[in-house]
């Protein structure tokens, strides 16, 4: 089922595995739209240059995690269904909001997410506006790294990771946040050992509400 919300923002709803939801496609004549997806078990979700060599296969079979793999850039993501928010933006190219500028393309997509924070009373939060700001991992894990439109904490602390994926007809915007951010699963999946454990605990905050109000927070304060 899809309603508009205002702005012209068609919404969907969507349930099921993590990998179904990543490929879910950008539709060939787009609209404005916004999807709401909640993957129905845990996932580690590698972004689209990532070998599956970086996964401990044993760890991931012995907890029943899904490996997948999704066609936008960046990091490894853990998406767990309790804690995770997950939100895509789907944006026409053409529209007043497009900007043909990958670094600059994402800027307004992070300050939605500002403006709903704050209506949730996290905060204060930061819009990154400049280049990807690497942390002792690299660009391996995204919460471990920082890049343009994403939201931080005024000490660079990674609240919400975009990424994007772009065809000459639209861009995807993938967009997740953590009620509370637990870096154990990414360390096990992906054999960081203690280094690893504490670069992630002190990369990531989680916003500290329901994954469900966060996301009825972005709805509320998508641009017109």
């Amino acid at each position: 089922m899809t309603t508009t919300l205002p702005g012209g923002w068609a919404l969907r709803r969507l349930r099921g595995p993590a990998g179904a939801l990543h490929a879910e496609p950008i539709p060939a004549a787009p609209h404005r739209a916004v999807w709401v997806l909640e993957a129905t078990a845990p996932a580690l979700v590698l972004g689209s240059t990532q070998g599956d060599d970086l996964v401990d296969a044993a760890a991931a079979a012995r907890t029943g995690v899904a490996v997948v793999r999704r066609r936008s850039g960046g990091g490894v993501v853990y998406v767990d269904p309790a804690t995770t928010a997950w939100v895509d933006v789907v944006l026409p190219a053409g529209d007043p909001l497009w900007d043909d500028d990958v670094g600059r393309a994402a800027r307004w997509v992070g300050q939605a997410w500002q403006r709903a924070l704050a209506d949730l009373g996290v905060g204060p939060a930061v819009v990154h506006d400049g280049a990807m700001a690497c942390g002792p991992l690299g660009r391996l894990v995204c919460f471990g790294t920082v890049g343009a439109g994403e939201v931080t904490t005024p000490d660079g602390r990674k609240i919400v990771g975009i990424s994007q994926r772009r065809t000459r007809a639209a861009a995807r915007f993938q967009c997740a946040a953590y009620s509370r951010w637990d870096p154990e699963p990414v360390v096990e999946l992906l054999g960081l050992g203690d280094e690893g454990r504490r670069a992630l605990a002190d990369a990531t905050v989680g916003v500290g509400r329901p994954p469900d109000e966060v996301v009825e927070a972005v709805l509320r304060h998508l641009p017109a």
